[in-house]
């Protein structure tokens, strides 16, 4: 293990903003996970875990503490009958590696999360989803180190605490456990319509009946190439806000001003409403900002982009823009979905 000092975060963050760790090292297996948790507490050092960055904003100031970076590898078949297939992935695998391996296995399952950036390992913290799929539906547990005890342990599916874009490690659990691997239950099936309207869109236009992982995984990377920018060369964290819920009095007060609003009924009775459309009639399509350095994509409101930024307030400032001016259109205040850390 090399423990790296004054380590630049925005090497550690897509959207490449922040100031710098105290500490940074890389763990390789539980082992060294353990060690190094020891090694911050011992100094009385807080401790992160991170995967690639692809989800984190790091702030201005910095982290003075310990940032462990995940490169625990490993992709394992547990069991598997006629039906179904159980694997246990490394915390730092590549998602989309996986999610690869996956449909040339004809496996079901994750193929709807296809290009979604990121490691395995990050994938439960914001129940991480796409195309009507999302991990909650195949995760079925995850080892874990209990920063609290200082133990590591296997967490349930039941005990995730799994909602959309959400789950306990983003929430009351935030920074509590440093998730090693998971293990998921896949279908040897293939997948089975109807689909995310997006991809019945697609399938239709391109005259696409054969349903299986890899026609699924095809539609989802055509798709999003065409929406979304590629992280590694433009600097993004995807999806900026969660799409909205509301209770249906709310969606009929918008509809009732703007007929062509963009939502979809829960099992609930809410309403679950279009985030960029939200943000395009709020006259954010495409802008670029001057003032901050910051931009929305021309194909997808909801990805924020640095273009010129300098800071995490930069980003910040826009994103306040943004908020602000939905709020007062539509009384609905967006959330952000990329975690502000630390």
């Amino acid at each position: 293990m090399k423990l790296q000092e004054n380590a630049d975060l925005r090497l550690h963050s897509t959207m490449r903003l922040g100031g710098r760790a105290r500490w940074l090292a890389e763990a390789e297996n539980e082992a060294d996970v353990e060690r190094l948790h020891d090694w911050a507490k011992q100094k009385n050092l807080r401790c992160l875990m991170i995967g690639q960055g692809s989800n984190i904003v790091w702030r201005d100031e910095g982290f003075d503490g310990l940032i462990i970076v995940n490169k625990i590898m490993g992709r394992v078949i547990l069991a598997e009958d006629k039906s179904s297939v159980i694997i246990r992935v490394g915390g730092g695998e590549d998602w989309d590696g996986v999610v690869a391996w996956t449909v040339e296995n004809g496996w079901s399952g994750i193929e709807f999360m296809s290009l979604v950036p990121g490691t395995a390992g990050a994938a439960p913290v914001q129940n991480v989803g796409a195309y009507g799929g999302e991990i909650a539906d195949v995760l079925t547990e995850l080892a874990a180190l209990d920063t609290r005890s200082g133990s590591f342990g296997t967490i349930i599916a039941g005990a995730c605490g799994f909602a959309y874009r959400d789950s306990r490690f983003k929430s009351q659990d935030k920074g509590r456990f440093m998730i090693c691997n998971i293990t998921l239950r896949l279908s040897k099936h293939p997948p089975q319509p109807p689909f995310y309207e997006a991809l019945e869109q697609f399938f239709k236009q391109n005259s696409i009946t054969d349903f299986t992982p890899a026609t699924i995984r095809q539609a989802v990377i055509a798709i999003r190439t065409a929406k979304l920018p590629d992280p590694k060369k433009v600097a993004n964290n995807g999806s900026f806000f969660t799409n909205p819920i509301v209770d249906s009095a709310a969606f009929e007060k918008i509809k009732s001003r703007y007929a062509d609003v963009v939502g979809w009924p829960q099992p609930s009775g809410s309403v679950k409403l279009a985030a960029g459309w939200l943000v395009e009639k709020a006259g954010f399509k495409g802008v670029h900002d001057t003032e901050t350095g910051m931009a929305t994509w021309p194909a997808q409101s909801l990805v924020l982009v640095n273009e010129t930024a300098r800071t995490t307030a930069d980003l910040l400032k826009f994103k306040e823009k943004i908020v602000n001016k939905v709020q007062e259109m539509f009384g609905v205040v967006l959330q952000q979905e990329p975690e502000l850390l630390p």
